[in-house]
């Protein structure tokens, strides 16, 4: 028995930020202080607070230190750990009371409003130590199950709770599941998709880094619920740590008899291998997904058939993405009526959102459903930083839409989002203030999704290419307002025709911003202006002569000597030669340079 546990983040986030030196460094000073027989030091998942990370928590304390460095870890290991005194200076803010007694996380903004069901053991367990997933109710489930519960009735309950896919449509997970069991076949497939596409989302990822088993364990249930013996986890290989957990949980597991033959001596058997995608958006489509793993071009095909009857290598097929699956093992411990007092009516229990953008609390947050996006932005993201305003936010990443400012008190559910033109997604939620030009917006996500169309059928790779066309024209300030028309209908053309789901909603950035933001299309085409100042062919940068001090740091800087003035004397930006860097802007100190 440790006398004190340190809890350091080891997910993607924190360990580009040097994490794996800091325990390191821990394990050393530990050990070179005599302390380690009384002081453990765990590798867990993500804590969600990417904005403070490295993240580390010293236990029984619970004290959080924030922003840690290699440096800061032998003030840490003489002073808390052997002198029992917490290193006030590093505290996040938020748990400070005084010098040796520290808050409750749960207490503080970041955490108090949220609910974790997905995300409940990340930055709590060693995600490479399956005891400690065991030791938190693990397998529980898969047990009750298997000895305990036919297949019919965990479809059932999965029914009964109403848990919708977490992947973006939002369909029944238990009617899914019931589809498939109907299916007779000599083989069936259970898989994840954990491919996760969508710019600036890392939900998945984070939750198979810092709690691998609990999707291993669910798997398993959509296998025994479903009559499938084999699972496949289709990951994208620029996930190393992910990949690499998993691969330590799915070895793990067959050793406990967790996973492979005759599990709990029920008579069931199921099996789990991984596969890796090369990077593919399309991949994040079921039919693409499943062609992938078959190793051909991961290309959608035509349904029906869907792959409850005819998915992957033809046969009876389930694909939950990671999140739905990180919630069912507590829906079977703790019943669907527990699962439905969480949320809303038709969108019960929580969802798990990557946010990012414009917003003080960068990091992972989950949310009953029905929260505002008030709540989520104002209040758990600390709002907009830099004396800035909101003034959207985008959800469900390409596939989503934008809600403004004057909807931000707005339910966030899945109908709700729908109803305003946007979309849940898988989750990422991007908050933009004043500074962001939505044309430019739509222009970004666009280029995403040409990209990343896989070109199969004609609407989706033609379609968003002439889109992109235009959008590039009116940013360049050669639009026309006949173009806007020719944009809307050409939208709802793709939307209507594409083959699969990435060409259905790579429309929805931009009607959204031609719904709720269309003066500032009309503003780029009709005054040759970008609103937002972000565009740069509609940009230009100006020195106010009642501002300007002439301390020539602004000439001084120019990359291209755009910029002429003598000391002390008004300075004047020559407009032809100006590449628009905007250096002379962040350079001047007196606010004299202006975009306009």
């Amino acid at each position: 028995m440790f006398r004190s546990n340190v809890l350091v983040c080891g997910g993607t986030g924190c360990t580009s930020s040097n994490s794996e030196q800091i325990i390191e460094r821990l394990n050393e000073e530990i050990k070179a202080q005599g302390l380690d027989k009384e002081v453990n030091v765990i590798r867990t998942g993500c804590f969600g607070l990417c904005a403070l990370g490295p993240i580390m928590v010293v236990y029984p304390e619970g004290a959080f230190y924030s922003r840690v460095t290699p440096d800061d870890v032998p003030e840490i290991v003489s002073e808390h750990l052997l002198k029992g005194r917490i290193v006030k200076r590093l505290l996040y803010q938020e748990t400070v009371v005084d010098d040796n007694t520290t808050k409750s996380l749960n207490e503080t903004t970041f955490y108090s409003k949220q609910m974790r069901i997905a995300l409940r053991n990340c930055g709590v367990i060693n995600p490479e130590k399956i005891d400690e997933y065991i030791a938190l109710d693990g397998y529980a489930a898969l047990g009750k199950v298997l000895t305990e519960m036919t297949p019919q009735e965990v479809i059932d309950l999965m029914l009964a709770s109403g848990l919708r896919g977490r992947g973006g449509a939002g369909f029944p997970t238990g009617l899914k599941w019931k589809f498939a069991a109907a299916n007779d076949a000599d083989q069936k497939y259970a898989c994840c998709n954990a491919d996760e596409g969508d710019p600036g989302a890392f939900m998945d990822r984070s939750v198979l880094e810092g709690d691998p088993h609990s999707v291993l364990e669910a798997m398993a249930i959509a296998g025994y619920a479903i009559g499938a013996s084999q699972g496949y986890i289709y990951i994208r290989a620029e996930y190393p740590i992910a990949v690499k957990r998993l691969q330590i949980a799915i070895e793990q597991a067959r050793e406990y008899g967790l996973l492979g033959k005759n599990i709990f001596d029920s008579g069931f058997d199921f099996d789990i291998d991984i596969r890796l995608g090369a990077g593919a958006f399309v991949c994040g489509e079921e039919t693409a997904l499943m062609t992938s793993i078959e190793g051909k071009r991961g290309e959608p095909r035509v349904r029906p058939p869907f792959p409850a009857a005819k998915g992957l290598f033809g046969k009876p097929t389930v694909l939950n993405n990671v999140e739905t699956y990180a919630n069912i093992p507590q829906i079977i411990l703790k019943g669907a009526d527990w699962f439905r007092s969480i949320g809303t009516e038709k969108s019960p229990g929580t969802k798990v959102f990557a946010l990012g953008g414009k917003i003080t609390n960068t990091g992972l947050v989950e949310v009953p459903m029905g929260t505002t996006l008030r709540e989520v932005v104002e209040e758990i993201g600390g709002g907009v930083p830099g004396g800035h305003h909101f003034k959207a936010a985008q959800t469900g990443g390409p596939s989503g839409g934008c809600i403004p400012a004057k909807l931000i008190d707005t339910p966030i559910d899945y109908d709700n989002l729908i109803a305003i033109g946007s979309m849940m997604g898988s989750g990422g939620l991007i908050v933009m203030d004043e500074t962001t030009c939505m044309v430019d917006i739509a222009k970004f996500f666009l280029e995403f999704t040409v990209d990343e169309s896989c070109g199969k059928c004609t609407p989706c790779r033609v379609g968003t290419k002439r889109l992109l066309e235009i959008l590039n024209k009116i940013t360049s300030g050669n639009g026309t307002l006949e173009d806007l028309d020719k944009m809307e209908e050409l939208c709802y053309y793709i939307k209507e025709n594409s083959l699969c789901g990435l060409g259905q909603t790579a429309p929805n950035p931009v009607l959204s911003t031609l719904k709720y933001y269309r003066d500032e299309y009309v503003a780029h085409v009709t005054e040759h202006r970008c609103p937002a100042g972000a565009c740069k062919a509609l940009t230009n940068y100006t020195i106010e002569a009642d501002k300007c001090k002439g301390c020539t740091l602004c000439a001084r800087n120019c990359p291209v000597g755009a910029i002429s003035g003598a000391v002390k004397e008004t300075h004047v930006i020559d407009t032809t030669k100006c590449i628009k860097c905007g250096v002379c802007m962040e350079k001047c100190k007196f606010g004299a340079v202006v975009k306009k």
